[in-house]
């Protein structure tokens, strides 16, 4: 979708330059001043589905960039958020979940999960500290030792684990990797957060900002859209629905009155799944274009109307326009 994470440093700077050299007036109220050199870089977020990834970018980033529920593998392609702390401007990767991939779309979103942490200036891994190193949390150990970027070591939901655990848990996985830093922190309530972001804002490299002070995400606001709406998805149909189903934003309307009118699709890959999205009389939709609805209308501050669609397009998961929307390079 974005091309080597080289020619997007590129581009960033590019167009970060011009935005620099357009302005002859003195900043703005409430503008960030800069005393000292300033820091930036990428810094890749993996680790096994459902470690806390997406939770961990939002509560860093300071605002909701990234999609979140119970269910694993929620996110599918990377998702960029953009943080400032002190003198340094973080762009955290958040990538999706690794794991033993069975389908195409597996494939692809493990292919894009190692391809953001190659790409990246540091590689952060976060690892449920209640699951430890059972299952995918080996296999990402083992394949990290090919990876020559430095890396930190992040143990989530610390507050649901024993101290001593902890430590276990540290010195098993520094055993395997020789971290840089090791940090425990929950996700959830924020605890030891500051901590990794005062580390980051040290550690990455003297340079300019690659994006403006004000930007929090370089994924398109359709996009973004379209991931609120697979969220409130996810979230009303649980188990009920599986993961053939995908929401893009087909319509997007700037109306006079100041509001917005969105129209989406849910493609899903049968007939009977079209149902359970629906619901009986049509209540699920509606309880998903609700709270949709709702938390865009709060995004965007300004009112949307929102229309969404169910429509059935078989095998979906092997047609390389949807990989596309999704960010995706489609495997052969």
């Amino acid at each position: 979708m974005y091309g080597s994470l080289s020619r997007l440093r590129s581009d960033c700077l590019e167009t970060t330059e011009k935005m620099t050299n357009q302005q002859d007036t003195p900043a703005e109220d409430g503008a960030v001043e800069h005393s000292g050199p300033t820091h930036s870089g990428f810094v890749a977020l993996i680790g096994p589905t459902n470690a806390g990834k997406s939770t961990l970018l939002n509560r860093l980033v300071g605002a909701k960039v990234s999609i979140v529920s119970h269910k694993v593998q929620t996110t599918r392609a990377v998702v960029r958020g953009i943080a400032i702390h002190n003198n340094a401007q973080i762009v955290f990767m958040d990538t999706p979940g690794i794991f033993k991939p069975r389908r195409r779309l597996d494939r692809a979103m493990v292919t894009s999960a190692w391809g953001g942490a190659k790409d990246a200036d540091l590689i952060m891994l976060l690892i449920d500290s209640e699951r430890g190193l059972r299952g995918d949390a080996e296999a990402i150990l083992e394949g990290l030792k090919e990876v020559p970027q430095p890396k930190i070591l992040v143990l989530n939901k610390i507050d649901r684990v024993r101290r001593e655990d902890l430590l276990a848990l540290a010195a098993a996985a520094n055993e395997k990797i020789a971290f840089d830093q090791t940090f425990m922190i929950s996700a959830e309530n924020g605890s030891g957060c500051d901590d990794v972001m005062d580390y980051l804002a040290k550690i990455l490299p003297e340079g300019p900002w690659y994006y403006p002070e004000d930007q929090i995400s370089d994924l398109p606001m359709r996009q973004l859209a379209a991931e609120i709406t697979r969220e409130k998805l996810f979230l009303r149909l649980h188990q009920e629905l599986p993961y053939s189903s995908h929401v893009e934003t087909e319509k997007w309307e700037e109306r006079k009155d100041g509001s917005v009118r969105i129209e989406q699709v849910i493609y899903v890959e049968r007939e009977s799944q079209k149902k359970i999205a629906l619901g009986k009389g049509g209540e699920a939709i509606k309880s998903i274009s609700t709270a949709s609805r709702k938390e865009l209308s709060e995004i965007l501050e300004q009112p949307v109307h929102l229309f969404l669609f169910v429509k059935v397009r078989e095998n979906w998961g092997d047609d390389p326009e949807r990989f596309r929307e999704m960010g995706l390079d489609f495997p052969h």
